[in-house]
């Protein structure tokens, strides 16, 4: 513990020195460093994905110094200080922890969940979803909503249920589809979407996940097809579709795992 503290209040340290003699430190802000903290998140992002766990411990520190940036520029304000941030959040997850912290019995994971979204409501929020940043990713945001109303119970009891949802929003789709209707399809796109996304949870599958775990796998794939059309000594964007179809089936071949 002695070491991790030593650790913390050397980051402290170079923060001070940073803002105090740094003339790019100098000049952030809360505002200015926003964007920064988002690109850094999505870094992390990409380092889990690729189970990368020298880049994880790398983007962790990266965004605990944003942590101890923002918390240097409050104190410079005189609003808070990493004290004043540290204690609350240890106070709140006291508070939302009486399982742990108090007489509370829990029977399993679902129940903790489930008390937790009540002793938010207990301190003053007003709905189970207030908490859900409205900056979010949209797939993001949608499967945290889905997460969120499960603690009050609304949600379908089987997969099933949420399947049949998804077959009746894609019908909904078509028929937009069938009727040209622009409006009604963007409409019934992010209903389909919502659905997948819905479906995906009950499977205990992170849709976000596996969306960009596809991603990755069309990049590598397009990428072989681009370099087995120059081995033959075409582009890509010279031969048909038929042609590239058959490269893509070779590079599911090749790439296959």
């Amino acid at each position: 513990m002695e070491e991790k503290l030593k650790a913390f209040e050397r980051l402290l340290n170079v923060m001070d020195d940073l803002r105090a003699k740094c003339p790019w430190d100098k000049k952030q802000t809360i505002d200015s460093l926003r964007h920064l903290t988002i690109e850094e998140t999505y870094e992390l992002s990409d380092a889990i994905l690729d189970q990368d766990m020298k880049g994880i411990k790398e983007e962790l520190g990266d965004i605990l110094l944003h942590m101890v940036f923002y918390a240097k520029i409050g104190e410079e304000k005189n609003e808070f200080n990493i004290a004043d941030v540290l204690n609350a959040v240890c106070e709140k997850l006291i508070f939302r922890h009486p399982h742990i912290y108090g007489d509370v019995t829990v029977a399993d994971e679902e129940e903790v969940k489930r008390n937790w979204e009540q002793l938010k409501l207990k301190e003053g929020k007003k709905s189970v979803i207030e908490g859900v940043p409205r900056s979010l990713p949209a797939m993001v945001k949608a499967y945290r909503l889905q997460e969120k109303v499960k603690q009050v119970g609304f949600e379908w009891d089987e997969a099933s249920g949420a399947l049949e949802k998804l077959k009746e929003e894609i019908d909904e789709l078509e028929e937009a589809q069938l009727n040209k209707d622009q409006a009604e399809m963007e409409k019934e796109i992010g209903d389909v979407l919502f659905s997948v996304i819905n479906y995906a949870r009950y499977l205990k599958i992170d849709a976000d996940k596996a969306l960009e775990l596809t991603n990755k796998k069309f990049m590598a794939r397009f990428r072989w097809m681009e370099a087995a059309a120059i081995e033959q000594k075409k582009l890509l964007q010279d031969m048909t579709l038929a042609e590239m179809d058959v490269l893509w089936t070779e590079a599911k071949k090749s790439l296959a795992t």
